[in-house]
């Protein structure tokens, strides 16, 4: 079985929150092929020492990337700690994120709680078939 696929996003108001949350799970973390936008990546190789391949930052494309990946099949798992208090200048590209991942059945973990249940979930253990979204 291929390692799973996980991207990590956090906004700035966030980056705490995904921080220690990817501390506690370093270990299970290090099973994954990780994605992560720039900064929040950035943050996690320097504090962590975690494996990450660094996309653009958020407001410079790399939600659009994430999305891109997702439509691709190239994403497992999204962790995506998004400040709902503060409005984004990139919002229209969050929304079409969460958007994509709703459609392509991704898990999506957009709060601490439910990124443990996911990364905890005896389910991770197995393949999961891909499927594209009927129109």
């Amino acid at each position: 079985m291929n390692r799973k696929v996980i991207v990590l996003v956090a906004h700035d108001a966030k980056k705490t929150d995904i921080l220690e949350w990817a501390g506690f799970n370093r270990e299970t973390l290090k099973t994954f092929e990780i994605y992560a936008t720039q900064t929040t990546g950035q943050i996690l190789q320097d504090k962590l020492g975690l494996n990450i391949n660094l996309l653009k930052s958020g407001p410079l494309g790399g939600d659009a990337q994430v999305a891109t990946m997702i439509v691709e099949g190239k994403v497992d798992i999204l962790v995506f700690f998004w400040d709902p208090l503060t409005p984004q200048p990139h919002d229209v590209d969050v929304k079409a994120l969460l958007r994509l991942a709703v459609l392509y059945n991704i898990p999506i973990a957009c709060n601490r709680s439910t990124a443990d249940y996911i990364i905890s979930s005896p389910l991770m253990n197995l393949e999961v078939t891909k499927s594209l979204p009927e129109l």
